[in-house]
């Protein structure tokens, strides 16, 4: 008998509710088109088993997302008359709402109708917008039925948007999710009724159109203004979506260098196995997150591509599995007219200086330097962070974050001790930006000076021939004399993704084995004074914060630390025998018989 499917008659809460309160993890989706919240509570990968009025709620936003997804997919594989029975369902369902009382929402949340926020319910309204535009497109019947609920979508999506601009938040994330619900909504509409679309000036060139809004919300380097890898994949996502029936040839100069710009963002941040760093907020690995990157590439790629995109397309299309529906292969004619002209391929060294980020290239290592500004609510205390991945071995990875109701986790993924970043008495980073010092076609330098009162922090990563180079200089400032000052615990840390071997060898030195799951990284590490590698298990990536990996803490005393590692990957030669900091810099010896020296940028 094949299995029960409705939709959920009760209001959506809060989805980052749907999280496991003793292991950090999110819970299992069960079957969200079930209409059935998981009989014994949602399943935890630990074993728990949670029920709560927030669990519930969270699995029902989950549920309506499903569906309105399912609906998408019917209207574009031509099952007009089951797709235009739900959507009908779903007008009936909203309009029952608007009645009903609505005390669940948390007091900070922009309300929506049928969730807590309206964030959800424009990302719910995109995919029942666009379904209806399918539909109204191909002259299915039933579709006018369907009006009222398009109306009052396009309604509440300009009364939050207006919200919004009124108090300085046009650079909101939710703005662009609000516009690409009022263009799905409202075109739609106007493909049902029969007229011409009239609502440019509203949503699109208008002065809290979207144009406005990535003019407000994307810095000249392309990033999404949080430095979220999420937030930018987020908002470019729902800037395409809301320009289905464009010609990108006709959009404005400047919003279409804002958009080619964060395709380039994704295309230089993503390794060439196609990984992308989870860098501030958002998950380190997520199904449903997996989909939304294979609908971004397939927009995008329509847009203005990239040969980089094809290897994220490709990654998320096996994490995402079983759960593949093959959304993204229906959105062929997205845009009128031709693409723009294809990107360039990322160099071996790109720097964002609005957002802050460095991204290098080395003999088989993508290595992330991270110094720019905090990044509002979604940023992280991780100043000068190192993240190195392979082709797609996490080896050193950004950890991600856990869905934000767990606050003790939420806090924990937010803060310095989870970054391989560094450590001034074992205290937190305070929320600052750093700044660019140098950089050329094979090095970049950057400094902190306030993570802590008093603490000097410069960081440098250059590339050789087949390694790369990372030297740490910390330095308490501020003694009698203009030098150095009182001693202070300096601490530089590793924070792996992987299986670690630490080896202390002689003089000091250390030795490090990462062991990705096809890719093995080496790594050489000294200082300038006697340190000690403590090596303890910490929690890993935010997917699983119960997956235990080795931190390594490298601590000394006193008021300077140079901390010096070079790294190679294991695919590539002369192998590195040993590093050694002399007057000149970095010295690094090889198997050949040769070395080099970089300098320290301090």
């Amino acid at each position: 008998m094949a299995p029960v499917r409705r939709i959920q008659r009760e209001r959506g809460g809060w989805w980052h509710a749907y999280v496991c309160p003793a292991h950090g993890g999110e819970l299992d989706h069960g079957d969200p088109l079930s209409g059935l919240f998981p009989e014994g509570g949602a399943l935890c990968a630990r074993g728990c088993r949670v029920d709560s009025p927030a669990v519930r709620g969270a699995w029902t936003v989950l549920a309506h997302q499903a569906w309105a997804r399912r609906i998408r997919v019917l209207a574009e594989a031509g099952d007009d008359a089951e797709a235009v029975r739900l959507l009908t369902e779903y007008a009936t369902l909203y309009q029952e709402l608007a009645a009903d009382g609505h005390d669940g929402a948390q007091p900070w949340m922009l309300r929506g109708r049928l969730f807590h926020q309206a964030l959800t319910d424009a990302i719910w309204a995109v995919n029942i917008g666009h379904a209806v535009w399918t539909l109204a497109a191909r002259g299915a019947s039933g579709t006018d039925a369907l009006l009222p609920l398009l109306d009052e979508v396009e309604r509440a999506a300009l009364d939050a948007r207006h919200v919004l601009a009124d108090r300085g938040d046009l650079a909101s994330n939710y703005t662009t999710w609000l516009t690409a619900a009022g263009v799905a909504a409202s075109r739609a509409a106007a493909l049902v009724r029969g007229t011409p679309w009239d609502g440019a000036k509203q949503w699109l060139d208008g002065p809290h159109g979207l144009y406005a809004h990535l003019r407000a919300c994307v810095a000249d380097d392309g990033w999404e203004w949080e430095g979220s890898t999420y937030y930018h994949g987020f908002v470019l996502r729902a800037a395409l979506l809301a320009l289905r029936g464009t010609d990108p040839a006709a959009l404005p100069t400047d919003v279409a260098g804002r958009l080619t710009g964060m395709v380039d963002v994704l295309a230089v941040l993503a390794t060439d196995g196609g990984v992308l760093p989870a860098l501030n907020d958002g998950p380190y690995r997520r199904v449903p997150l997996a989909l939304e990157w294979l609908e971004l590439c397939a927009l995008a790629q329509q847009f203005a591509p990239a040969p980089a995109l094809a290897a994220i397309a490709a990654q998320a299309r096996a994490e995402a599995g079983a759960a593949d529906d093959g959304l993204d292969t229906t959105t062929a004619g997205w845009f009128t007219g031709r693409p723009l002209p294809e990107r360039a391929a990322p160099v071996p060294v790109t720097v964002f200086e609005d957002a802050g980020y460095a991204v290098l290239r080395a003999a088989g290592v993508h290595a992330v330097l991270a110094f720019g500004p905090h990044g509002g609510s979604h940023g992280h205390r991780d100043k000068l962070a190192l993240f190195l991945y392979g082709r797609t071995a996490p080896w050193q990875p950004d950890p991600g974050q856990v869905p934000y109701a767990h606050d003790v986790f939420r806090d924990h993924y937010a803060g310095t001790a989870a970054h391989p970043a560094f450590r001034v008495d074992g205290a937190e980073q305070a929320e600052c930006a750093g700044r660019l010092l140098a950089r050329d076609a094979s090095s970049v330098t950057a400094e902190v000076t306030d993570a802590y009162d008093g603490v000097r922090a410069v960081r440098r990563i250059a590339t050789g021939a087949g390694h790369l180079v990372d030297v740490l200089t910390l330095t308490v400032e501020g003694g009698e004399d203009g030098g150095d000052g009182a001693e202070r615990t300096l601490t530089g840390q590793l924070r792996p993704g992987v299986g670690l071997d630490v080896q202390v060898q002689p003089a000091g030195a250390v030795r490090t084995t990462w062991y990705g799951e096809d890719e093995v990284l080496h790594g050489w590490h000294t200082a300038s004074v006697p340190l000690r590698p403590v090596t303890r298990p910490g929690p890993g990536p935010a997917d699983d914060p119960q997956l235990a990996r080795s931190w390594v803490d490298f601590t000394a005393r006193g008021a300077r630390l140079v901390l010096a590692s070079v790294y190679q990957a294991a695919s590539h030669g002369p192998a590195v025998t040993g590093v050694r900091l002399t007057g000149d810099g970095v010295e690094v010896r090889f198997a050949d018989g040769s070395s080099a020296v970089h300098g320290t940028g301090a």
